[in-house]
């Protein structure tokens, strides 16, 4: 009902000798577009108390009868008592010229608790209470260029990926140009926004509501939000004029502001609607924004849930975030919590993989989550994949109570995990990031004719794999139509997950499917893979022992090789020290860094994660190690560069010199001169490790072996610090042989056999 002003109902309550608390009743009830519930809280009275002053009310106006009827009467007396007052400003209906300004402010307040309640909140995944849009929202940016329409190639998907940057491979670089959000809304007056499960289409429609109540866009116009599952449901199957003016939430008077054209429509989940009411709604959407056309209308709905045709409307997608976006949601969400919103960000750049699930807000919103519970992404990454694979495949659609068609009946979530587990390490194994439609159906044709009663006419086993292959890509969001009849994973992450996956689950970490991982161990396309097939194994010894006898047979034919290795594990200079398996290997790399390249630069700085030591190659044929002994609050491997930069008073740093070089003065000079510029007090050690042309790496394969034999050590050492399960006798196996020769190794193993 529309609201009357309350200086007009108190005069009225006054004329008709209302007593005081009717009087506070009935102005509260003709002033707002409250409920009996509602006004009674603002009362602080119960709802059968309000009912009792109203009873009084009603019989002052001398109304009579029974039910809601009574509400209804003395409204319409109290219009026409208002449009008779010298105050007035509602048009009298018999006159045609009808004041369009007055109408619209008039529905913005009798819409304004509704569209608060439903638009300005959003609780998803496991939020233990809802909160504020403004707090949380982040501006959307829109590509006017549906993706998966973009008529290309792989190679043409491949030429604008960084082949070098790897975690960008798999989700492809779009280069169509973004636009924000709110200017493709102002640009095109009917739009349906596309989307990936999760993108924030819901949020974007919400905002756009609030900002039209508030008059920040749009302004001139009155938001009309609807959920397009609610409305299909909804009992009698009403057309979509009759179910907004015949809800309590809207009223009959917005039908005037959209007979004018004077509405933000928001037609919310298009594909949340069930199949069987999926015609009807599509036929009511077409005849309502066709017969009230000067409305403005938005649709949203997920990318490949069916083919609709809206001539009208321009179609775009919702873009992914990117790292701006990234970061202004976790300044939103980590604000005032004991996380800072830079320690997650910072944590999020260090790992690439996870980063790249950042860029769907749904799984940032996971993170967020994940991260303020802990402070830290867990080590085993494994376990925050699945978790999101879980919220895609699962709960997302459940939380929100919606319950999509079984397009495949005999396809469980676990049987699709199981699916694109096969079709994750089939196209890995073949380098194929990117791969065709009817290579895609093919796998699952395969997959889905050896279920319990499949069809088994070729035919129709074909058409069950084009409805399965859409479902998973509008249902879950895990396969996406990168081009017109190219599809990759969502994210390389995802694809690397179910590679693992197969792996270890399906195929059961057998002899065979684990030696032909390692088997991979050189490939650094594999790296994710190792780690999160670690993590998954209910116990990694048969995978690690593996991968170090891979590992150690890599350089057992270079004589050259295996004295650097021994130089390192066995220099005088180096055996007073607690040195960690990391350093070595560090120290390692400088090698093949230095053989490689030997006048490539006068310093090659290593930067270490302990912060305790730096590699410097210096005149390019000597290696140093320099030792810090940094106070705990200094993060000196991080920060070395800046200190240098950075202007100081002198401070003196003692300098204890092991072994004799050439350089000697040269070397002290050089320190002498950056020490006036660091702003730390250290205790600093020069160690000479070694002349390099000593064991100088002349060939490009000796320089190659190293570096594989330095990464597969580095792979096994981050696999058994990720919170993979391994027995200790296997753990301490392997970090007591590491990085030494295999006959350095045989050695020891014969000695410890040996020993009582």
């Amino acid at each position: 009902m529309q609201p009357l002003p309350r200086d007009f109902l108190t005069q009225r309550a006054q004329y008709y000798n209302l007593t005081e608390e009717q009087q506070e009743a009935f102005v509260e009830r003709y002033s707002s577009n409250k409920n009996e519930q509602e006004i009674a809280e603002t009362l602080h009275i119960t709802p059968n108390a309000f009912r009792t002053r109203m009873t009084g009310v009603y019989r002052a106006f001398s109304i009579s009868g029974k039910g809601p009827g009574k509400a209804r009467q003395l409204h319409d007396i109290l219009i026409k008592n208002y449009q008779n007052s010298p105050a007035s400003t509602i048009p009298d209906p018999s006159n045609p010229a009808i004041d369009i300004e007055f109408l619209v402010q008039q529905a913005r307040e009798m819409v304004r608790a509704y569209i608060q309640n439903e638009c300005g909140t959003m609780r998803v995944l496991d939020m233990t209470h809802p909160i504020g849009l403004d707090d949380i929202y982040t501006h959307v940016n829109i590509l006017e260029t549906i993706t998966g329409r973009r008529r290309k190639g792989i190679p043409d998907l491949l030429q604008h990926c960084n082949s070098e940057d790897f975690e960008r491979f798999a989700r492809g670089k779009i280069i169509e140009e973004r636009v924000p959000g709110l200017e493709a809304i102002a640009k095109y007056s009917k739009l349906i926004i596309l989307g990936k499960p999760g993108a924030g289409k819901t949020t974007f429609l919400k905002y756009l509501a609030i900002q039209c109540l508030n008059r920040k866009f749009l302004g001139n116009r009155i938001p009309i939000f609807i959920t397009l599952k609610d409305f299909s449901e909804a009992v009698n199957q009403p057309s979509l004029l009759n179910y907004i003016i015949q809800s309590p939430n809207y009223g009959v008077s917005l039908s005037e502001i959209i007979h004018q054209g004077q509405a933000l429509v928001l037609l919310d989940g298009l594909d949340e609607v069930r199949e069987e009411d999926s015609h009807r709604v599509v036929n009511e959407i077409r005849h309502f924004s066709t017969q009230f056309r000067d409305n403005h209308f938005v649709i949203t709905c997920r990318i490949a849930a069916r083919e609709y045709t809206f001539e009208p409307f321009t179609e775009v997608e919702i873009a992914d975030f990117d790292n701006t976006q990234i970061s202004n949601f976790a300044n939103k969400w980590f604000k005032n919590k004991a996380v800072k919103p830079e320690t997650f960000i910072n944590n999020l750049e260090k790992s690439p993989r996870i980063h790249e699930l950042a860029t769907s807000p749904l799984l940032l919103t996971l993170l967020c989550l994940t991260f303020e519970e802990t402070g830290d992404f867990p080590a085993n990454r494994s376990e925050l994949y699945k978790e999101g694979l879980d919220v895609l495949l699962k709960k997302w659609d459940a939380k929100r109570g919606i319950y999509r068609d079984q397009v495949y009946k005999k396809l469980s979530p676990q049987r699709k995990e199981d699916l694109l587990s096969k079709i994750a390490l089939t196209t890995f194994e073949a380098g194929d990031y990117f791969f065709k439609k009817k290579e895609a159906e093919r796998y699952i044709t395969e997959y889905i004719r050896n279920l319990p009663g499949a069809n088994t006419d070729e035919e129709a086993l074909q058409l069950d794999s084009e409805v399965v292959l859409r479902s998973i890509e509008a249902q879950h969001g895990l396969l996406i139509e990168r081009a017109k009849g190219i599809y990759s994973f969502s994210h390389l992450t995802f694809h690397e997950y179910f590679t693992a996956r197969e792996i270890i689950i399906n195929q059961q970490s057998s002899e065979e499917a684990l030696q032909k991982l390692v088997s991979h161990l050189t490939d650094k396309q594999w790296r994710e893979v190792f780690l999160l097939a670690a993590g998954m194994s209910s116990l990694a010894d048969t995978l690690l022992l593996l991968m170090k006898h891979e590992a150690n047979h890599l350089i057992d034919r270079y004589d050259r090789l295996k004295q650097i290795l021994d130089r390192v594990n066995n220099h005088p200079g180096l055996l007073c020290y607690p040195w960690d398996c990391y350093d070595r290997l560090h120290l390692i790399k400088s090698f093949y860094s230095c053989g490689k390249d030997p006048i490539s630069k006068l310093f090659n700085l290593f930067n270490y994660s302990n912060n305790k030591f730096l590699i410097i190659n210096v005149s390019a044929n000597r290696l140093f190690l320099l030792k810090f002994s940094p106070t705990p609050t200094q993060n000196i491997g991080s920060s070395f560069c800046q200190h240098l930069a950075s202007s100081a008073s002198e401070i003196p740093i003692r300098t204890k010199i092991l072994l004799g070089f050439i350089e000697r003065e040269y070397i002290l000079g050089v320190w002498e001169s950056w020490s006036k510029k660091m702003e730390i007090n250290s205790m600093m050690e020069i160690i000479e490790i070694t002349n390099v042309n000593e064991y100088n790496i002349t060939s490009f394969e000796e320089a190659q072996l190293l570096e594989w034999y330095c990464n597969a050590n580095e792979l096994i050492l981050d696999c058994l610090n990720s919170d993979c399960y391994v027995s200790r006798e296997v753990r301490e196996e392997i970090e007591e042989t590491l990085l030494l020769p295999i006959a350095e190794i045989e050695k020891r193993k014969t000695e410890k056999r040996q020993s009582p």
